[in-house]
Parts: structure tokens; C-alpha cells; sequence
């Protein structure tokens, strides 16, 4: 199939897709951020930069996951170069809502759809000199036009597991326009960049850096905050946090925090869903069987309270150094989710444990194992038999935490990496 003939045919099914894509991404739901009236921008027309300095630097994370991977980074590349102007793009209304956090450091723009007209229009406004994606956000349009227009990309902290694999080798014919597109991919890890390689990227354009999430610091506010939170749920009693749970993962969860119970009938659950839009089904699913407080409802938790329903956005860490060990969510489920980042926990010494659906994060999960920092379950009875091992021997807890933190301590320095090969 040649190029244009799959692009026109690509860009006609996705015209057929909007009304079944957008709608999901403007609904308005309780407790979810909107897009409200800058929907626009994800047609290309984006507002011009007001107080544009220097050259423009157009880095696109997609959302909250990957805006929160790429902030040390961002940081780091405006120190670098204090006269430029970074944008950052994201695709839904919670990754804006995270960009928010670094309104200091950039202007954040909607990400505009994978539409040739609608890149185009954001280019010619923007004029950014390069375009950073993190992580792997590949859109066939996006990149053939943005090369075309001679902008350099570069793909970084790229991800490309086995599972992925196996899905792009499905469309040959797809890898092979996107990728002579990318001047240079910095990959997590040497499996990823040997991934890359196969699908078509030539060897001199691929690096290995290590993961940028390694790279993450916990500031003296979130180990304040996290200890008075602590002492808020009252600070003597077991406590546990599910971490980015996901729908049909709650049941399990609490499944198995019941079970705990009858071991240790005070110990606190802090739940922390990962989608804001459930916030209220997962309450109501919470109260039907246990004493549950929100914490936006500010409500004092007392020696009664089961369940702590962290129904807030931005707070993970603080949430995490508040516990005594973490459950990291997305992993119970089968091959849909694939886990998520456990190094937010491992940075701040907690045991963790996950479920055994871990390929998104595989080398991390492998490394955390090896140590002996992390414990993986499959069912409700192994995450419940393992959370009163943990709590049962404390002084062993704590060594699993420690081993944890070493982890990522031997691992720093992806960000020093990876701007040397960006330069």
C-alpha cells in the first residue's frame, strides 16, 4: 500500500471514529477536569504565543502518566536553556490538569488530532524548532507532516515491550512510514531499543538512557505532607494504599482488605482510583461494606474508619509516604492495563506488591523482584496473605522498603543521559 493511499484511507477512518472518540473525551464527568472551551485546540487552532522567548521547544506527553514522567526532564531542559519556550502538549483534560503544576516552567497546549490540516495549523502558530515525545506516542500523520516541515523528533524515555512489539510487527507497512520520521528514539531500556531496531529504526539512531522515572525526588513538602496526613489517620494504626486502581480492581482490593481485618481489625485502606471520573462509584461501592471517609470531604478519621477514598488529583506521593506499604493497581486484571510505575513508592522506601500483569514496566518490576522489594500476587488471597506478612514483621517491611529505595538510587541519572544525546 503506498504512503498517501494509507494515509487518506487512515485519515477517513479516523473521521468515522470522532463521534465515537470525542464525546468520551468532552463528556463532563464528577470529579474529572473538561476541556470546556479550548476543545478547539485539538483542531489546530491553538492561541498564538503571547510572551514566546527564544526558540520554541515542542514536547508532547499525552497525559497525567506521562506528564508526571517527563516534569524532572522538562525542568531540567529549561535550566538548560532559560531563553527558550517549552510547550507542552497533552491529549486529554487530566494531562492539562497535571501541566498546571508546571505552569512556571511551560505553556500548555491541547495536543492537536492526528489530522494533517490540524497539525499544520498548530505548527505554523506555534513554529516550534523540535518536537520531544515522550514515552511512545506515535501518530502516522502527526509525524509524517512535522517531518515534513523539517522538525526534528525525538522520542524519549521510549517504551517498546515484547506485547507492544507484536502489535506495531502487524502492520509492517504502518512502521515503515512512521518510523524514517524519527531522528533519534532514547530508549528505557536495551530490550526496548533492540524493539525498535527490528521494526526499522536504523541502529545509529537508537540510545539506551534508563528510565527518566528513576530520576524522581521527593521533596521535603511531600515528606511533611505525608506525615501529617499520617497523623491525621491516626498515625499507630496499619495502613496500606491501593494505588491506581482500576474498574473490576476495587472488588479484589477490598476483598482483600477485609480479610486483613480479621488479623488486624484497625488497619486503614487508602484507595486511590486511577480514573477521577469513578471517584463516586467507587465511594459508594466503598460505604457498602466498609466505614469509609473521602478526603475531600475533610471528614476526621477516627479508630473506626476502614477505607480512605483519596478522591483527589496531583497527590500520589503524598498519599504513598503516608502508608506503610503500597499495592500498585492496573496489575490484577489480565492483559488489559499492564501495571503501572512502581517507582514513586520504591523513591519513597515502601514494600510494594503487584499483581502478576506488569509488562508496561517489566525491567523495573524485574529489578524491584531481584531486590526483594516487591512481592507479586494473583489473586485477593496472596495480596491478603502478603499484606499481614508485611505488617506482621515490621522490622523485614522495612528492609524490603530500604531495598526498595536502593533501586532507584543505583539507577539515577537518565535525565543527564538523555539530554546529552538530545544535544
Amino acid at each position: 500500500m503506498g504512503t498517501l493511499l494509507f494515509r487518506l484511507i487512515y485519515s477517513l477512518l479516523l473521521v468515522l471514529a470522532l463521534p465515537f472518540y470525542l464525546p468520551s473525551l468532552y463528556r463532563k464527568k464528577v470529579g474529572k477536569p473538561s476541556v470546556e472551551k479550548r476543545w478547539k485546540e485539538h483542531f489546530g487552532i491553538t492561541p498564538p504565543l503571547t510572551k514566546a522567548t527564544g526558540s520554541v521547544i515542542w514536547i508532547h506527553a499525552v497525559s497525567v502518566g506521562e506528564t508526571i514522567a517527563a516534569t524532572p526532564l522538562i525542568k531540567k531542559i529549561k535550566q538548560q536553556n532559560p531563553e527558550s519556550t517549552i510547550v507542552l502538549t497533552t491529549t486529554t483534560p487530566t494531562g492539562a490538569k497535571q501541566a498546571e503544576t508546571l505552569s512556571e516552567y511551560v505553556t500548555h497546549r491541547y495536543m492537536p488530532l492526528d489530522f494533517t490540516f490540524a497539525v499544520k495549523r498548530f505548527v505554523k502558530v506555534i513554529k516550534p524548532k523540535q518536537l520531544i515525545i515522550i514515552e511512545t506516542e506515535l501518530w502516522p500523520n502527526t509525524l509524517t507532516t512535522v517531518n515534513k516541515l523539517g522538525i526534528p523528533i525525538s522520542v524519549v524515555n521510549a517504551r517498546l515491550s515484547d506485547h507492544s512489539y507484536n502489535g506495531y510487527n502487524k502492520f509492517r507497512f504502518v512502521t515503515n512510514i512512521i518510523m524514517p520520521c524519527l531522528e533519534r528514539v532514547i530508549c528505557q531500556h536495551v530490550n526496548d531499543a533492540n524493539n525498535f531496531i527490528k521494526l526499522g529504526i536504523a541502529k545509529d539512531k537508537v540510545f539506551v538512557s534508563g528510565s527518566i522515572k528513576f530520576d524522581i525526588s521527593i521533596s521535603e513538602e511531600v515528606q511533611t505532607n505525608g506525615e501529617q496526613l499520617r497523623d491525621a489517620l491516626c498515625s499507630q494504626r496499619p495502613v496500606w494504599i491501593a494505588a491506581s486502581t482500576h474498574q473490576g480492581e476495587d472488588e479484589i482490593v477490598l476483598a482483600a482488605h477485609k480479610d486483613l481485618l480479621q488479623a488486624h481489625p484497625n488497619a486503614l485502606l487508602i484507595l486511590v482510583p486511577r480514573h477521577p471520573e469513578r471517584f463516586e462509584s467507587v465511594y459508594q461501592l466503598c460505604s457498602s461494606s466498609f466505614s469509609t471517609n473521602r478526603r475531600t470531604a475533610n471528614a476526621e478519621c477516627n479508630e473506626n474508619t476502614q477505607v480512605y477514598l483519596a478522591d483527589t488529583m496531583g497527590e500520589m506521593l503524598t498519599l504513598i509516604a503516608a502508608a506503610d506499604l503500597c499495592f500498585m493497581g492496573g496489575s490484577l486484571l489480565g492483559d488489559k492495563v499492564g501495571g503501572h510505575n512502581m517507582l514513586e513508592p520504591a523513591a519513597l522506601a515502601k514494600p510494594i506488591i503487584t499483581g502478576a500483569s506488569y509488562f508496561n514496566f517489566t525491567d523495573i518490576t524485574n529489578q524491584l523482584v531481584s531486590a526483594g522489594a516487591c512481592k507479586i500476587v494473583n489473586s485477593e488471597g496472596e495480596l491478603a496473605a502478603e499484606l499481614k506478612t508485611l505488617f506482621m514483621d515490621k522490622e523485614a517491611s522495612q528492609q524490603k522498603g530500604l531495598a526498595a529505595k536502593q533501586v532507584v538510587d543505583e539507577n539515577r541519572g537518565a535525565i543527564k543521559k538523555t539530554i546529552g544525546y538530545l544535544e
